[in-house]
């Protein structure tokens, strides 16, 4: 598996949230929406995409509802809950704290050592 696979995956689920946080959508939405503000570099497959979601359903932080189309089969669509919003907030000061902690290692910062 690729580096950037894997932190697609690991990441999935705060994506998803976030995305919820506009408004509900089915899974092929939520995908295009993520591809769309990753300006296309962020590329969703089923096998990612949908586990991620099941899994946020049955923690109670998504709701999955059926939705009858006019033409064509019923699709899912799926709303964040308020503890879905609480979670994502959580997630977002937890990823930032951490890609600042990841940036100072990777870019070099120094780190004043006391002796």
């Amino acid at each position: 598996m690729t580096l950037e696979r894997e932190l697609l995956k690991g990441n999935t689920p705060a994506m998803v949230l976030a995305v919820l946080r506009a408004g509900p959508l089915h899974g092929y939405g939520i995908a295009r929406e993520i591809e769309r503000r990753s300006g296309d570099l962020l590329k969703f497959r089923e096998g990612t995409l949908y586990p991620a979601l099941h899994a946020l359903e049955r923690d109670g932080l998504v709701v999955g509802q059926w939705e009858v189309q006019p033409s064509g089969p019923a699709r899912k669509v799926y709303a964040l809950t308020k503890s879905g919003r609480l979670e994502l907030d959580r997630r977002t000061c937890a990823w930032q704290a951490f890609s600042v902690a990841v940036s100072k290692v990777i870019g070099g910062e120094a780190h004043e050592q006391t002796t």
